[in-house]
């Protein structure tokens, strides 16, 4: 389901998509209460977001969604406002964001990944988004003593981790840990497993909140 208040860009992404021989949109929706309302109905596995939208935003719309819809992953479609809404859509439960001069070949493959429960960030935002994330989520949060969704990691998986904070791909964590595509795959999956964390966005959100990533 595409959720955008311009009807114009709503129905192009939705077009979009539509042209895919995988994917079908199965509705659209012109603000945040409208999808709420459409979601039990049209039953989406992805939500395809704008951020800045009147009324409900896409920050508060996606909270609602994640927490009343677990099943339903949200992919935040943004102009690269990189500030504070994006970021408090990701850690409002988005699987990841795309941007709005994607390529059709990019906006499948990132509803895909976020159907298959992987996150997906723009690629040349990744880095962006890591430098900008570290003093938003380096706030103090109050934990058990001596408990961290972390603790159960191996030192390996810890490395995978810290990689993952500084926005590197699979392919780049592999050479930098000099392991196989598949192996930092097998990692992040145990990452997920042990922590139950959903995607690897909120991976690196939880580190830098946890303090696992030093200074």
């Amino acid at each position: 389901m595409v959720v955008d208040d311009q009807a114009l860009l709503r129905s192009g992404t939705a077009m979009v998509i539509g042209t895919a021989e995988d994917l079908v949109v199965v509705g659209e929706a012109q603000d945040g209460r409208q999808a709420i309302d459409r979601v039990p109905r049209l039953r989406p596995d992805v939500v395809v977001m704008d951020v800045k939208m009147p009324g409900m935003d896409g920050i508060e719309t996606t909270a609602r969604l994640t927490e009343r819809f677990p099943a339903v992953k949200v992919l935040v479609l943004t102009q690269f406002d990189l500030d504070d809404h994006v970021l408090g859509a990701l850690a409002a439960g988005a699987s990841g964001y795309l941007l709005k001069d994607c390529s059709a070949e990019e906006l499948w493959a990132g509803v895909r990944a976020v159907a298959d429960g992987d996150a997906i960030v723009a690629p040349r935002a990744c880095r962006l988004l890591v430098d900008t994330a570290r003093p938003v989520l380096r706030t103090p949060r109050p934990t058990r003593a001596g408990h961290s969704v972390f603790a159960e990691l191996s030192d390996r998986e810890t490395e995978v981790v810290r990689a993952l904070t500084e926005g590197l791909s699979n392919a780049e964590i592999a050479e930098a840990l000099f392991i196989s595509e598949a192996t930092v795959k097998s990692h992040i999956a145990s990452i997920l497993r042990k922590t139950g964390l959903r995607d690897r966005v909120h991976v690196v959100i939880e580190a830098f909140r946890s303090g696992l990533v030093p200074g």
